[in-house]
């Protein structure tokens, strides 16, 4: 099977990894960017190109949720499988005349960071049974978990992700602001994160839960928003009342 995978960005480059290093054969990346694609190339021994799409079975669509549309009207061949790897958009979103269909992995990437590949969820929708049976192969050399949802379902796997990951990561970077300013190594942090992290793992988040907000310490809360300013303070303020809500406290 002929697949092309076409983006250049963290998820094109990760998925490219994913397949070379489970010996499935890529016929070629294409994009815009010369230096990402030839940063794959070169990295994963796959051909590129800027102008020329290859002709393949399957495409992979690797672009940012606005670009997909317009991306996918660049493929003209009727007789192939059309994948997009948004977690948000329906498979609708492809315009052509091939079958189209969606495969979401569910991870955060970055070039500079190793991924174990076999633990990222794949959640797969197609529009008939045979094409199901393909994507289901093809992510299962790359995953021991790939399931199959519908697009309405899949849209709150990606809400979900966003609390669960880019909120999350967005209050460490704040968390990182304040721990900068007073010059205070953010590295002290780092085990306190892992174990909260690690916590989840075992107790359900809302019984790990701790801190001023939850025992409604109000001279504790008192105290940090005096410390807090712009959108640090806002930040402290909404996430304090959503955990009281939580608890009705």
């Amino acid at each position: 099977m002929q697949i092309v995978i076409i983006g250049s960005g963290n998820v094109a480059y990760h998925l490219a990894k994913a397949f070379t290093q489970n010996s499935i054969p890529l016929a070629q990346v294409f994009g815009r960017n010369v230096d990402d694609l030839n940063k794959i190339s070169q990295e994963f021994h796959v051909p590129f190109s800027t102008d020329i799409l290859e002709n393949a079975d399957l495409y992979i669509i690797c672009v940012n949720d606005g670009s997909v549309e317009d991306v996918s009207r660049l493929i003209t061949k009727k007789d192939c499988l059309v994948a997009h790897t948004s977690g948000s958009l329906p498979k609708e979103i492809l315009s052509g005349k091939y079958r189209k269909s969606s495969l979401y992995p569910l991870q955060t990437f970055s070039k500079s960071k190793e991924l174990d590949y076999s633990k990222i969820p794949f959640f797969i929708e197609t529009e008939n049974k045979e094409d199901k049976n393909l994507l289901f192969k093809l992510a299962s050399q790359i995953s021991e978990n790939v399931i199959e949802s519908s697009h309405e379902k899949r849209k709150y796997i990606h809400l979900t992700a966003v609390f669960a990951c880019n909120f999350v990561n967005h209050l460490f970077s704040r968390a990182k602001e304040i721990s900068d300013g007073q010059e205070i190594p953010f590295n002290y942090f780092l085990p306190l994160i892992d174990e909260t992290v690690k916590k989840i793992h075992e107790i359900e988040p809302r019984s790990a839960q701790t801190g001023p907000a939850v025992r409604n310490d109000i001279k504790v809360l008192q105290l940090h928003e005096q410390l807090l300013t712009d959108e640090s303070l806002e930040i402290y303020k909404t996430m304090n009342h959503s955990i009281k809500k939580m608890y009705e406290l």
